[in-house]
């Protein structure tokens, strides 16, 4: 496997020319960029034009990645072209949540396929049910083929996300790639939140939409916690997530980032389920925990690699630990790429939602943690 990145800026242009002789059906071009798609449309269409047999994926961020360092308005290619192993795309429509597991079942059955060993999703960010994607991802994998990936971003607006659909940003879909052959593909997800507050009961909910909690309107309780920063909903909420359990007292939590609030109803909408009748507590953050996180989630990724040589690192973070982690958000991507080989390319975004295994589960919808998709050609 060969390995090539680079940046762009406006009005900086290529940090360093995009790697031409990369280009081949057996390579996979990595692109994040800014929501704003005018912004990089040029530089997009340079990706297109120097990569005309690639596959090229990619969506807008809250944030962009590239090696050690965390950008804004910079779009990040990480080019990777694999000697034996072999790369497809597919794209679904999700125009909106209740479409989110057709949209996972329509992926997953035109990705199967005979040596498939990974799928890694990167999805529109505000118009999809995560926890539904993936339960129609994994209604058509195999158990043996790890799913990971990301729902995109934009910044702390919630206003709109792409994807790349040939290379060209789309919203409303949801795109998915097959890695075929040989290649060794291992995920790290950790979080690193604190949780304060009683532990309530949801006992109103729909899918990913939180009516009532021991009772109570979800929103106005959620509100007095808030207290002066409930002015800025739904933004000022990635830094106070949800943990949910949904097995009882000794489940581990998943992690829940609201998406939106709807005042008329009082309801918050999550990134992925709130089922009705699990455990719901608060979190907040604690910036060293959140980098020992990062670093632990590239640890556990790290201990599934076999061979030698660098990997292609994909890192997708949640945009509320950017928040909270502020100037010190190059932090964790430091502590992820010092656990990883030398030579590796690093490239991720800061995201609405993480896709990665978790415990015993097969794959889960996460929030605010940093989850890590390592991928490397195996020895021959």
């Amino acid at each position: 496997m060969q390995l090539a990145s680079t940046t762009w800026t406006l009005p900086s242009g290529w940090a360093s020319p995009l790697a031409t002789e990369l280009d081949s059906a057996g390579t996979l071009v990595c692109v994040f960029g800014p929501s704003e798609q005018a912004t990089v449309a040029a530089a997009l269409a340079d990706v297109r034009a120097a990569f005309p047999r690639s596959t090229i994926a990619g969506c807008s961020t809250a944030g962009e990645i590239a090696g050690d360092s965390v950008y804004d308005d910079t779009l990040v290619v990480t080019v990777a072209r694999f000697d034996r192993a072999w790369v497809r795309l597919a794209t679904a429509p999700v125009s909106g949540a209740e479409q989110s597991f057709e949209a996972g079942s329509a992926l997953g059955r035109e990705l199967l396929g005979d040596e498939l060993r990974s799928v890694t999703v990167l999805s529109d960010g505000l118009q999809v049910n995560g926890s539904e994607l993936v339960r129609g991802l994994l209604a058509e994998l195999p158990a043996e083929v790890t799913v990971s990936g990301g729902l995109a971003g934009d910044g702390a607006r919630f206003e709109r996300t792409w994807v790349l659909v040939d290379g060209a940003p789309v919203s409303g879909v949801v795109t998915a790639i097959g890695l075929y052959g040989p290649v060794v593909v291992t995920t790290g997800s950790r979080g690193g939140w604190d949780p304060f507050g009683p532990e309530r009961r949801v006992t109103r909910s729909v899918g990913n939409v939180l009516y009532e909690l021991d009772g109570r309107p979800a929103l106005e309780l959620y509100k007095e916690y808030l207290g002066d920063l409930a002015a800025g909903l739904p933004g000022t909420a990635l830094l106070f997530p949800l943990a949910v359990r949904v097995g009882g007292d000794e489940a581990d939590p998943l992690v829940r980032t609201v998406l939106s609030v709807d005042e008329q109803a009082q309801s918050m909408t999550f990134a992925g389920d709130v089922p009705q009748g699990c455990l719901a507590r608060l979190m907040r953050a604690n910036t060293d925990r959140l980098i020992r996180g990062a670093h632990d989630a590239a640890t556990a990724a790290g201990e599934g690699m076999a061979g030698d040589g660098p990997a292609l690192v994909l890192a997708i973070s949640c945009v509320g630990r950017r928040l909270v982690l502020k100037q010190r958000v190059d932090e964790e991507v430091e502590a992820t790429l010092e656990a990883m080989p030398p030579g590796s390319a690093q490239i991720g975004f800061y995201s609405y939602g993480e896709i990665s295994p978790s415990g015993l589960s097969l794959c889960e919808l996460h929030n605010q943690t940093m989850t890590l998709t390592t991928v490397r050609e195996a020895d021959a």
